[in-house]
């Protein structure tokens, strides 16, 4: 594997593919044609401070266009993003959905960090935090291609700006915003394998100074095996004013209705295991943005309701008479102001309030007077930070330093530093090096709930050492990326056995080592390729993290027909550690056509695994072999 590795390398270099994951369109409604070409000038937006240039950024981030995501013709954000993005890899079980509690995927990990369920990787919508109030963790299956304008992923810790969660990474989804007057309605249906269907349909409006956004899905399929079903309700609305072009503001909510099942695993199958879930997300924001300062001031609230059957295996004599039930909210508030005091300055500072919890309750529908309330908690934190950007050399040269002191009730206080170079030698190249810290805060589930529970639980740290290297050939379509991590971490929380029962300890620790490669090339104005390549070298091995990450996808336009084909290899991902490692190396093909038949009107065809390989994510959960779905877009 080594020496695939070393032989990836040089063909991108041989070939210089373009650096695609750092692909940014300031308008995502906007069609684009295959060779665009990158300019480090770029802006990303890093989601608790103004929009920035992709030169100055010390992180690494990847962006995955509005385009992108159109061309995939999926509802789920997550798969898109786990090819797109190097180091990110996002755990699977089946067809559609990802389910929750036992048996349930939407892991996510960043360079190896991230944990199971996902608490080390946060998830953004717009900025705010998304994790469950109780759980600390976020649900996978709320995530949709239908409300996304871009996705900005930060591939490595964050948490001078982020906070706790943020330790391996940051996934933040940037919603639609109507740009220009008058209105547009959209829908897209599609069905396939295993009576898989989803429906979409959106629009949106603007005039003068106010705009509009929404949609409506509905997904549901009946899964690959018996008792997989799965079945879900999306709703968003977005509704926005820009008072003067210095100030705008906007509110948006989302609502997520999940029906799933978990069969279990091959050799022990469960029946009745089914879960209900609710989750919700409401939000505003007050911005502003003048030539010398910027910021915003933002308020958001996520709610939810667990309805889940523990279910039982057809050859027990043990039917569980209880069922569990929660509710869980967070609510949080920021606000930060940037200011440039002098020339090539730029000097940001925020402050961040949450809180955060719920109640868990062990219901017994037949017998009422033996409910239980499991935990029923709320915690608050607090944080404030101060970063400072500062450009020489005819900004060629960017110095860039943060620091965080973020306070949690029980945890205490927690400073955070962070220290990035950034050097532009030309407009097309950038090298980088970032020293950052990240950690997490133990989730109320690891403090109170369940039998591994733990009180005195500490907060998991570690410490991120990083360079990378962007260099754009634009003149010829060509761009390349590369990236080298070095990741050392402990007080990593685990279960162990101790004095004959599960327990949550501070005992782990975290080494990773790996490098990241990142490429495009525009071969004509018809043919794009783009390929990523990730290598993941873990001292301490995690299930959910593969040590080979490889894709190369090739995008053919003609006339009105637009092919699409992408090949991914996983090597050596882990699916168990304990008693002994158990591995998988597979590749996966997938396609997509989509043909315009009127001007409002495309028909498209995508498959997905059309090699048929067998394989698992999540042991004993083998993944669907080949399927197929055929659909229809309208946009008017």
């Amino acid at each position: 594997m080594r020496i695939f590795t070393l032989l990836f390398f040089f063909i991108c270099i041989l070939l210089s593919p373009l650096y695609s994951s750092v692909r940014y369109f300031i308008d995502s409604d906007e069609s684009y044609s295959l060779n665009d070409t990158i300019i480090l000038d770029d802006i990303v937006v890093t989601g608790t401070m103004p929009k920035v240039n992709l030169r100055n950024v010390p992180m690494s981030i990847s962006v995955v266009s509005g385009n992108k995501i159109t061309q995939r013709l999926q509802p789920s954000l997550l798969p898109l993003l786990a090819e797109e993005v190097p180091g990110l890899f996002i755990s699977q079980r089946g067809v559609m959905g990802y389910g929750v509690a036992a048996g349930a995927a939407g892991g996510m990990s960043i360079r190896g960090i991230g944990g199971s369920p996902t608490s080390g990787v946060l998830v953004l919508i717009d900025g705010h935090p998304q994790y469950m109030g109780l759980m600390g963790h976020p649900l996978a299956d709320s995530y949709q291609s239908m409300m996304t304008e871009r996705v900005e992923v930060v591939r490595g810790p964050a948490s001078v700006l982020y906070g706790s969660n943020a330790m391996g990474g940051v996934i933040n989804i940037i919603t639609r915003k109507q740009e220009s007057d008058g209105s547009h309605k959209s829908a897209q249906f599609s069905y396939g394998s295993y009576n898989t269907l989803s429906a979409e349909l959106s629009g949106g409006f603007r005039k003068s100074q106010f705009y509009t956004n929404g949609s409506l899905s509905y997904n549901h399929s009946d899964g690959h095996r018996e008792n997989m079903d799965f079945e879900q309700f999306n709703s968003y609305i977005k509704a926005g004013y820009d008072f003067t072009d210095n100030w705008n503001s906007f509110i948006d909510v989302n609502l997520s209705k999940s029906l799933s099942s978990n069969p279990g695993t091959v050799t022990s199958p469960i029946i009745d295991n089914d879960a209900d879930i609710l989750r919700g997300v409401a939000s505003a924001s007050l911005e502003n943005n003048y030539d010398n300062t910027s910021g915003a001031v933002k308020l958001f609230y996520n709610f939810g309701t667990h309805n889940i059957n523990d279910g039982y295996n057809d050859y027990s004599s043990f039917i569980p008479d209880y069922r569990f039930r929660s509710n869980d909210q967070m609510f949080g508030a920021s606000a930060y102001q940037s200011f440039s005091f002098f020339e090539g300055n730029k000097t940001t500072a925020g402050i961040d309030l949450q809180r955060f919890g719920g109640e868990a309750i062990t219901k017994f529908p037949n017998e009422p007077a033996r409910d239980s309330t499991q935990v029923d908690i709320h915690l608050n934190n607090v944080a404030v930070y101060l970063n400072v950007q500062q450009t020489v050399m005819d900004e060629r040269l960017t110095f860039n330093a943060g620091i965080r002191l973020d306070h949690h009730e029980l945890n205490g206080s927690e400073w955070v530093p962070q220290l990035g170079l950034s050097f532009t030698p030309t407009s097309y190249t950038s090298i980088k090096g970032i020293l950052s810290k990240g950690f997490r805060n133990p989730t109320i589930r690891e403090l109170y709930m369940f039998p591994p529970r733990n009180a005195d639980l500490k907060a998991e740290r570690l410490m991120n050492y990083e360079i990378s290297l962007l260099q754009m050939l634009p003149e010829i379509g060509i761009s390349l990326g590369i990236n080298l991590f070095y990741i050392k971490g402990d007080n990593i929380i685990q279960t162990q056995i101790v004095e004959g029962r599960p327990l949550n300890v501070n005992s782990g620790e975290v080494e990773n080592r790996g490098f990241e490669l990142t490429a495009n090339y525009n071969i004509s104005e018809e043919l794009g390729l783009s390929a990523n390549y990730s290598l993941l070298d873990m001292t301490y091995k995690i299930i959910g993290a593969p040590e080979h990450k490889f894709y190369v996808n090739a995008n053919y336009n003609i006339g009105n027909w637009e092919i699409s084909s992408g090949v991914q290899y996983l090597g050596n991902l882990y699916t168990a550690v304990r008693p002994e490692p158990v591995t998988e190396n597979v590749w996966l093909w997938n396609a997509r056509v989509n043909y315009k038949a009127l001007e409002w009107l495309n028909i498209f065809v995508r498959g997905e695994n059309l090699l048929g390989e067998k394989y698992e994510i999540n042991i004993g959960y083998p993944m669907p072999g080949a399927t197929v779905f055929a659909g229809i877009g309208i946009d008017l």
